[in-house]
């Protein structure tokens, strides 16, 4: 049995079937609700019940407060109905503009760039291209029928293989796997493209990139994305790190600010050790970006990383810095057992 959800306020419909959450079915009609995680756990598919009634699976309280279920809202990734349903959600047009597939790749390359960091190339088989998005994500396809996700860092207009960072998680079924006994020349499955955070190219706003940790993957990807474009929008990139060694690939960074017409690169620290000679910025890094740009009324976020840093920075920029809430962007990352890192 099937149920009819519409859409406000495009009045876009589609059907959903009875075992099947919202945004499934909604990804599988080509309708762009936004998302993140898929696991109830970023908050980015948040939207309004207007008529009909939903049951949730498990989810992260803090993506979907006791408060904002009485007040009628819901996370569409895990959502089920059981009659037909009115929401109300924002479109993002572009996010189901290519198909998802599943796909064999080849492990090409493991490169450790920091202790707790791992660059993995993947090649694609012969023929094959992965058309996506910069910033979107895939997911990889474990025997267990589990699922682990993680955002591509290469731009999408980069003829090649794929390129992610996955930092090692303790006891991670499959980070344990990439730093202990995956070999080159493993076959990985995956599925993708999914996501709804990439670059707003029709925009001609100032940037802030705010990246922290490994959220620097998708925010590397923009970059390439950005420089393909020959775009001439002001890009300010902020990321974080608790010591020094976790910006591991500072030096790329600091080649695009040496290199590009307005882009500014500014990495900041939280937790340096005398040992580190630290001598850059230090604190919280979304706090940098508000002492640095205090006005963010006419620019655009693109945040990832923490969920910490990711909300604070939703927050505070539109709640001080006077950013349009619609012009903030955000993956945010949570741990390896339920959202990808």
């Amino acid at each position: 049995m099937s149920f009819q959800i519409t859409v406000q306020p495009s009045g876009h419909q589609f059907a959903c079937d009875a075992d099947e959450t919202v945004l499934s079915a909604a990804i599988r009609a080509g309708i762009g609700l936004p998302y993140g995680c898929k696991n109830g756990a970023c908050g980015s598919c948040k939207g309004k019940v207007v008529s009909g009634m939903v049951e949730h699976k498990a989810h992260q309280q803090r993506a979907l407060t006791d408060d904002e279920k009485a007040a009628g809202f819901a996370l569409f990734c895990c959502a089920t109905t059981g009659a037909d349903l009115v929401i109300e959600a924002r479109e993002v047009g572009g996010s189901s503009e290519y198909p998802v597939r599943k796909m064999p790749s080849r492990v090409a390359s493991i490169e450790k760039v920091a202790p707790d960091v791992a660059v993995i190339t993947l090649q694609l088989p012969a023929n094959e291209v992965l058309a996506y998005r910069a910033g979107q994500y895939i997911e990889f396809l474990l025997r267990d029928g589990k699922r682990r996700s993680y955002s591509m860092a290469s731009a999408p207009n980069l003829d090649g293989p794929l390129t992610l960072h996955i930092r090692y998680m303790a006891g991670g079924m499959f980070t344990e796997h990439v730093f202990n006994t995956m070999k080159e020349r493993d076959i990985l499955r995956f599925e993708g493209p999914h996501g709804s955070f990439f670059l707003r190219e029709e925009s001609d706003k100032p940037i802030v990139l705010l990246a922290s940790g490994t959220g620097f993957a998708p925010i590397k990807a923009l970059v390439e994305h950005l420089i393909h474009l020959g775009s001439t929008r002001p890009v300010h990139l902020y990321w974080g790190g608790r010591r020094p060694l976790d910006l591991y690939m500072h030096t790329l960074c600091e080649s695009w600010a040496a290199t590009l017409p307005n882009f500014r690169y500014v990495p900041v620290i939280s937790h340096a050790f005398p040992e580190d000679h630290w001598t850059g910025r230090t604190g919280f890094v979304h706090a940098a970006v508000m002492a640095d740009l205090p006005d963010l009324s006419g620019y655009q976020v693109y945040a990832c990383g923490a969920p910490v840093v990711v909300d604070s920075a939703r927050r505070d920029y539109v709640a001080q810095c006077g950013l349009p809430a619609d012009e903030f962007y955000a993956d945010a990352f949570t741990s390896e057992a339920d959202l990808h890192t």
